[in-house]
Parts: structure tokens; C-alpha cells; sequence
């Protein structure tokens, strides 16, 4: 029997939503209160700073660039290889529960 571990589901399905928010918002970007929004349609108890959590780990995969303002809110645009995540033109790695590709 394999253990799931709701902690680890919840956080790789977060990272997936952020990076389609941010496919959708291209080429602008978006400001982290429209991404949080758009991530508690899906977990309503989910923080900034959970949020802000995901956002750093896939800026560090390369997969975002995060505009920190000095007076405090966040931005994050998709990086080359994040669009390339989302349109299922290279590997995902895990860490990102990106669905098998059906099409």
C-alpha cells in the first residue's frame, strides 16, 4: 500500500496552478494578491506566505522571476523554461504535479 502524503500533494499542486496563473497573465505578470486569489479558489485556507513559499521554490527551479518591491508586495513573471513546463514542451521534474499529457 503507498502512503500519500497530503502535505507533499498539496504543495506540488499549488506550484502547477501558480505556473498556469502565470501562463495566463503573460506577458504581463502578476501581482502575488491575483495569484493568491486564484490559488484559494482551489485551497480557500492557503496564506501569503505559504504561497510566497512556492513561488521562491520555483524561482529557484528558474521556472519564475519574482519582482520583490521594497515596500513589501511580490510579482512574478514565467521564465522561458516555465512557459515550456506549462506547454508540455520539456520534462517536469518533480516537485511539480503537472498532469500526464493527454493530448
Amino acid at each position: 500500500m503507498i502512503a500519500i502524503d497530503p502535505a507533499k500533494a498539496r504543495r506540488e499542486s499549488m506550484r502547477w496552478a501558480v505556473l498556469l496563473t502565470l501562463n495566463n497573465a503573460r506577458p504581463i505578470g502578476a501581482h502575488e494578491a491575483l495569484i493568491l486569489s486564484t490559488i484559494q479558489s482551489v485551497y480557500p485556507d492557503v496564506t501569503a506566505l505559504e504561497l510566497r513559499r512556492e513561488l521562491d521554490y520555483l524561482a529557484d527551479r528558474c521556472l519564475l522571476e519574482i519582482k520583490r518591491d521594497p515596500a513589501g508586495p511580490w510579482s512574478a513573471d514565467l521564465t522561458r523554461l516555465g512557459v515550456d513546463i506549462v506547454e508540455y514542451t520539456v520534462d517536469c521534474q518533480p516537485g511539480i504535479a503537472r498532469p500526464a499529457k493527454y493530448f
